[in-house]
């Protein structure tokens, strides 16, 4: 008897392993896929700008790392007592401008540094849904709680978007041609959107993807992970989901970083991840009595394992 149908999955040609370099830019998904990722010790930076939802978004960021632009005081506003910039998330808002400019540019700069040296860059689209800010007829990667009537809501046609991560990879492959870049659409759900605009939305990414993925004429590696797939056609339940919802919870987390390790983790750094699974578990365990013999012998065993670790991958820190 079958009770669930499978999203077929094909392994990756250009595997991650501990020598592998990543960026990854988006939604809130792909944060989800760098948490692991960090906690297994791959050396990766994640969305220096805050979360990013659409692609135009990601493309502009990705513009102004290449061009090697800077942002000005007049690329900021004030609003609600603190400092913003609409190509950034809230979270790198600040009370001062000055901080502010600081943090943006030098997001600028280790993004530039990251993917000088990335060998794979993974981008999560979330929603084709876009606000443009009327005053200065910019698309916006967030609003900042400035309100509604300053802008204008649009869904970026299939077109749009395809057009968009077309000239996003060039740039990136402008950077470096071996640059493996990997495309997930974000199975979370844009509902205050609406339940048919979420639909919409989805349907113009994922169309728009596919037709980047089949276009022969670009001449790039790029590859696409069926999270999205795997949410709405294996998982199917609301089970999965947080209480709200919309955000896949941990458990299908767990299953989608299962599915994604299977075909894009190399073998070889699997025995590394057990390595350093095993060592964080130590790390975290708290003692009974921390003076016993006991634990002593625990404590050195375990100082063994890291540097056995260190001795194949220095820049491994069990420190932070």
């Amino acid at each position: 008897m079958k009770l669930q149908t499978q999203v077929s999955l094909k392994k990756a040609k250009k595997q991650i392993d501990y020598q592998s370099r990543l960026l990854l830019l988006g939604s809130c998904f792909v944060e989800n896929i760098g948490a692991k990722l960090e906690y297994f010790k791959f050396r990766t930076m994640q969305n220096p700008f805050g979360i990013l939802f659409h692609p135009k978004a990601i493309e502009k960021l990705i513009s102004k790392v290449i061009k090697g632009e800077v942002y000005s005081v007049d690329d900021i506003f004030h609003q609600n007592e603190r400092w913003h910039c609409f190509d950034a998330h809230s979270d790198l808002s600040d009370p001062s401008k000055e901080n502010l400019l600081l943090n943006l540019n030098n997001a600028l700069a280790q993004t530039k540094e990251q993917l000088s040296v990335a060998t794979h860059v993974l981008i999560t689209l979330g929603t084709a849904w876009v606000y443009r800010h009327k005053e200065s007829d910019t698309i916006v990667a967030n609003c900042h709680k400035v309100p509604q009537k300053s802008f204008y809501k649009e869904l970026l046609s299939v077109t749009e978007i395809a057009e968009s991560l077309r000239r996003t990879i060039d740039l990136i492959q402008a950077e470096d041609p071996k640059i493996q870049c990997v495309f997930t659409i974000s199975p979370v759900r844009h509902l205050k959107d609406g339940f048919v605009e979420n639909q919409r939305s989805k349907a113009h990414l994922i169309a728009a993807m596919h037709e980047v993925l089949e276009d022969s004429k670009l001449e790039a590696e790029i590859s696409y992970f069926e999270s999205y797939e795997l949410v709405m056609d294996e998982l199917r339940d609301y089970r999965f989901y947080k209480n709200d919802l919309v955000h896949p919870n941990d458990l299908a987390v767990e299953y989608i970083w299962e599915k994604f390790s299977s075909v894009w983790i190399s073998e070889n750094a699997k025995n590394t991840m057990a390595s350093v699974e095993e060592i964080r578990k130590g790390l975290q365990h708290r003692p009974f009595y921390p003076e016993s013999e006991q634990h002593r012998k625990f404590v050195e065993s375990l100082e063994r394992k890291m540097e056995k670790v260190r001795q194949n991958h220095p820049f491994i820190d069990f420190t932070v």
